[in-house]
């Protein structure tokens, strides 16, 4: 019987010290952007980043993330950029609208930028749903969004230019 080799396996740790990451935050329902914002700071802090190299920088609401997080990942500046909005449904459409463009304008701009550009936009049905996934306490998805950019960012700076 033949051995197969074991494959070489590259990933990015939760080790933040050298990265420098930016923050862009939609202002629209702040009372949730706050907690994702506090959620993702402290996962910086516990991972090793500096509180000089973590960015916050805000914007009007989710519909214009895009754009800012594309001109912050071409900046040449960031490892990563995590983008935090809230879109909670309402009984028009708009919600759609948003929402989809959105994510994908997000992930035009990591795809045009190469720079990893993190999807931390709630999209709820009710406030109530966002509130637990903003909780400090519980899940928090800005912790959780900082997480994947702290490794996605390790990832790229071992498999280099």
């Amino acid at each position: 019987m033949t051995e197969v080799p074991a494959l070489a396996q590259i990933e990015g740790r939760l080790d933040a010290r050298g990265l420098k990451v930016a923050i862009v935050a939609g202002r629209w329902n702040d009372f949730i952007i706050a907690s994702l914002l506090r959620g993702a700071q402290a996962a910086w802090s516990r991972h090793g980043g500096a509180a000089g190299d973590l960015a916050v920088a805000r914007v009007p609401g989710a519909f214009e993330l895009p754009v800012a997080v594309k001109r912050f990942a071409a900046s040449g500046r960031y490892h990563a950029v995590v983008a935090f909005g809230c879109v909670i449904r309402g009984d028009t459409p708009h919600f759609d609208y948003v929402a989809g463009e959105a994510a994908a304008g997000l992930m035009r701009a990591q795809l045009d930028s190469g720079v990893p550009c993190i999807f931390g936009v709630l999209t709820v049905d009710t406030v109530e749903q966002a509130l637990e996934r903003a909780a400090t306490s519980r899940m928090n998805k800005g912790g959780e969004a900082m997480d994947v950019a702290i490794e996605m960012a390790d990832l790229f700076r071992r498999v280099g230019a």
